[in-house]
């Protein structure tokens, strides 16, 4: 099942005709909602925040040195800036990028992967409106727990790599994002009040292959970090080498 929600002034009916922008983590729900915009329109590039805050309250952080490999795989040119990531501040520095990226590829709409944080959507939605940009977040709004079955279903390949919750200790960290694991989810949202798709930092994903991707990524060396007193870690991924893909990549423009 596939779930559109489009913000601001553009219509559905003509969005085909847009060209947008995506910000882009390399996790799950960044990448998922890149493959729905394709459906409305053309994604001409992915955008990342090279944040100087390990807990930006905006973007994400771990796995930041894969994204030139994700967006390679992807097919799109991948624009980064820095930003020392102060609460608040951080936001003049995206919105400054923004309207340079809007310039530069003559953009018309920002698609985020935004599901329940109204912070995160509220504040991308006024820098949009600034800019005179779409804001379209397909997955806002959707059921969680459906939409990570669907992720599964879809041929998506996730894995965990930075947990920080009651019950996801280490062993989360590489493990995989599957039927099993998203029961195990639910469970901890009924016993622990978690978000089951880490929308409220309770875990960050990776995507390593998915129905867009034009080859699959294959992690060969990485280590866990983990601070047990605050029961808090992450995966450092080291290395990772690109694998050629079998069959036909699902690719809508």
């Amino acid at each position: 099942m596939y779930f559109f929600v489009i913000y601001n002034t553009m219509e559905s009916k003509n969005a085909a005709m847009r060209r947008f922008g995506a910000l882009f983590t390399g996790g799950k729900d960044s990448t998922y909602s890149i493959l729905l915009a394709r459906m409305l329109g053309e994604v001409v590039c992915v955008i990342n925040a090279d944040s100087e805050n390990k807990d930006s309250y905006m973007f994400h952080t771990i796995g930041s040195n894969l994204l030139s490999d994700q967006a390679e795989a992807l097919g799109l040119p991948l624009e980064r800036f820095h930003t020392h990531g102060e609460k608040e501040k951080e936001l003049l520095d995206l919105e400054d990028f923004l309207a340079k990226v809007k310039d530069k590829y003559n953009l018309d709409g920002i698609v985020s992967g935004a599901i329940a944080s109204s912070y995160q959507k509220s504040r991308v939605d006024k820098i949009c409106s600034k800019l005179k940009l779409s804001s379209i977040a397909p997955l806002w709004g959707i059921n969680q727990e459906e939409y990570l079955k669907t992720l599964v279903n879809s041929g998506f390949k996730i894995i965990i790599i930075k947990v920080s919750a009651e019950g996801l200790g280490k062993e989360w960290l590489g493990r995989v994002l599957d039927e099993k694991s998203i029961d195990e989810l639910i469970v901890y949202r009924k016993k622990y009040g978690i978000n089951v798709a880490g929308e409220g930092g309770e875990y960050e994903s990776l995507v390593i292959d998915c129905p867009i991707f034009s080859k699959e990524l294959k992690i060969v060396n990485s280590s866990t970090v983990w601070n047990d007193k605050e029961r808090i870690g992450y995966l450092e991924i080291k290395q990772i080498v690109s694998l050629p893909k079998h069959g036909v990549s699902f690719n809508l423009h």
